[in-house]
């Protein structure tokens, strides 16, 4: 027995077959090969939380009539908006092109030519960034071909960053996939 309501995707007697497929997005878009893990979400979304109470004090403070210190709040609020979302975007981003290391202040973009390896190694790493480490996985780019290069390895990602912190086998599953992309695309 058919419902009577309408979904957002048909028009009315429009067969569920007929729907047209879901689009994704062109391969020359840079992609996340893995999803933000909760620690990242949970610190953007009490950063975005933050910047509320901000945006609203500021409103407050300039219908009392200090324009001044409204504009000093509402830029401090405008600043937590823009540090939370570029804590949602760092991580490691890919492309046919190349690949992209966004950080909290730095991003380095690499073509597939510059990078010598992409692996998988296991000792200290850093537990959610901060000095304290832990032992662990870490995904590691060198640049250039040959032993030279192994000084200047980068930590490209690790099983306790804020995207991978009790989830061992999502990082598992990115690492493999970053270094897919990594064989795949060299020349």
């Amino acid at each position: 027995m058919p419902l009577p309501f309408l979904t957002a995707d048909r028009e009315p007697g429009a067969p569920a077959a007929a729907a047209a497929p879901l689009p994704y997005p062109e391969p020359e878009h840079w992609r996340r090969p893995y999803r933000p893990g909760p620690w990242r979400v949970g610190g953007g979304a009490l950063l975005l939380l933050l910047a509320s109470y901000l945006l609203f004090s500021a409103m407050i403070i300039a219908l009392a009539g200090a324009l001044p210190s409204a504009g000093g709040v509402a830029g401090a609020g405008l600043l937590v908006i823009a540090f939370a979302l570029r804590l949602l975007r760092a991580g490691v981003w890919v492309s046919p092109r190349g690949l992209r290391h966004a950080g909290l202040f730095r991003t380095t973009t690499l073509s597939w030519g510059e990078v010598g390896s992409v692996r998988t190694t296991q000792g200290p790493v850093k537990w959610l960034g901060l000095p304290r480490t832990v032992q662990g996985e870490a995904l590691v780019l060198t640049r250039g071909r040959g032993e030279a290069q192994e000084s200047a390895a980068r930590v490209l990602l690790t099983d306790h960053n804020a995207d991978f912190l009790s989830r061992h086998e999502a990082f598992d599953r990115a690492a493999d996939v970053i270094e897919g992309w990594a064989a795949e695309s060299r020349p």
